[in-house]
């Protein structure tokens, strides 16, 4: 019994893209969502709970939620390197990553606690930067809101559907400044892509392709379950999620992504990158039906989603394409192949775009009789597009956000939108059959098997509501 929660473009350079080693950044001014900001910035105005602190001269003293490889690897010293700002206090389930997070973080001096709580009731700190699992995302959230603290949120938006509206919810109510971590929102080279899309460049889009590819072979195995190790608490690393006893492969050996518990495969925790930029390239917040298959060709292990996987999702017209478009997405873990590894393809009538963190590519469409013209490299200054990597921007970002309490760019409301199309393609593959999707009001109509795919039960006594 559980116990009680407490191909015509050149190879891409060699870029780890692992997960703990993603990329950073993202842009500032979202004019495509100004109903949400509009609201987000009435609750600043009007919200006892929303003091406009810390002011633009102050040094902002931020909270780490979560010191797994994500947090004390990559969070805890980008953090670091920025001007103004102070790492606190940590916190974490492990207590070995906990000592090691409190260590990078500045020794003794950081307050330690192993209950995300206690982090929040910690006067000392004025934002959080949650670095937990998705199963933690949006509860941690709400949270930091509740508490009058601004938050720093990875990705993904949440584990199911239906809770990404709690976050977006919560920073209304609070006025609290909350920032998605979908960090090429930030990258320059992306905003330059988009405006280069929806200036017409391309054509007519009718198809835009995703792709997420690695070699994991041959896999982590299917050990059994056993007793979590002395310095894990499993009890409360599971938390909100329905219970599941503790195997090696869904905690260690990167494989949290994989499992239900935790995760929804690539295609959630990398696609909600690539989806979110499709989302705002293309004008458009959710696709009108989804289809899905995959499994596990590659190898075998214990895993809850397949090592290869294919989507496609359908989009109605929208003020880029006209006529609507597909998107075809892929995922296999089996094959890295020596191409880029994740990115995504915009393809239009009169020309075609590679965009990923390394750069963007045009390939100009040839018209009949002649002959296919090489990629042409659009990071030169002759394109106006950036030379210099801005991988750090998106911390930057979020500290200029709380500074001047201003709304991000990378918001609840866009984080949600883009991690919805990667759990609408899992809730098609559950079920086997393409599904309808009413964004509008978040139904998948006439078909019960997959609405009732939207929610996850709580565990007892976490409840969702802000």
């Amino acid at each position: 019994m559980p116990p009680a929660a407490p191909a015509a473009f050149p190879p891409r350079p060699r870029i780890c893209y692992h997960w703990n080693c993603e990329r950073q950044a993202d842009v500032n001014q979202d004019s495509s969502r100004r109903k949400f900001l509009a609201a987000s910035g009435a609750a600043l105005a009007h919200s006892a709970k929303a003091p406009a602190r810390p002011g633009p001269n102050d040094t902002i003293n931020l909270g780490v939620i979560g010191c797994g490889a994500r947090g004390r690897g990559l969070l805890i010293p980008s953090f670091q390197k920025q001007p103004g700002a102070r790492i606190v206090a940590v916190c974490d389930v492990n207590s070995r990553y906990l000592a090691e997070g409190r260590a990078r973080a500045g020794g003794d001096a950081v307050a330690a606690y192993s209950d995300y709580r206690k982090l929040l009731d910690d006067k000392n700190v004025d934002a959080v930067v949650i670095a937990t699992n998705q199963h933690w995302h949006v509860l941690q959230v709400i949270g930091a809101c509740q508490a009058g603290k601004d938050a720093y949120v990875e990705k993904p938006a949440g584990n199911f559907i239906r809770e990404g509206r709690f976050s977006i919810e919560a920073a209304r109510k609070y006025g609290r400044i909350v920032q998605f971590g979908t960090q090429q929102r930030s990258q320059e080279h992306y905003r330059k892509a988009v405006e280069l899309i929806q200036s017409g460049r391309l054509g007519e889009i009718s198809e835009v392709e995703v792709w997420d590819y690695e070699n994991q072979s041959p896999g982590a195995g299917s050990p059994p379950d056993c007793d979590p190790p002395p310095e894990l608490d499993w009890n409360a690393y599971v938390g909100p999620a329905p219970w599941r006893n503790y195997n090696p492969n869904l905690y260690y050996n990167y494989g949290y992504d994989w499992y239900k518990l935790s995760g929804g495969g690539h295609q959630v925790a990398w696609g909600v990158h690539h989806f979110d930029i499709v989302l705002w390239a293309m004008g458009v917040r959710w696709p009108a039906a989804v289809s899905a298959m995959g499994g596990n060709y590659a190898f075998q292990d214990n895993r809850d989603y397949p090592n290869t996987f294919s989507a496609m999702a359908e989009f109605g017209p929208g003020p880029v394409a006209k006529h609507g478009f597909i998107l075809q997405y892929t995922m296999r873990v089996g094959c890295k192949r020596e191409a880029r590894a994740h990115g995504k393809c915009f393809l239009g009538t009169q020309a075609s775009m590679l965009l990923d963190r390394s750069g963007c590519w045009i390939v100009e469409e040839p018209r009949k009789g002649q002959k296919p013209v090489p990629a042409a490299n659009l990071l030169n200054a002759e394109s106006g597009f950036p030379t210099a990597r801005d991988d750090n921007r998106h911390f930057e970002v979020f500290l200029e956000n709380l500074r001047g309490r201003k709304q991000p760019f990378a918001n609840p409301e866009t984080g949600h939108l883009a991690t919805n199309v990667g759990h609408l393609m899992n809730i098609a593959w559950e079920v086997r059959r393409t599904i309808r999707w009413d964004g509008e009001r978040e139904q998948i109509p006439g078909d019960a098997q997959a609405g009732a795919l939207l929610d996850k039960p709580y565990r007892a006594p976490w409840k969702l509501g802000v």
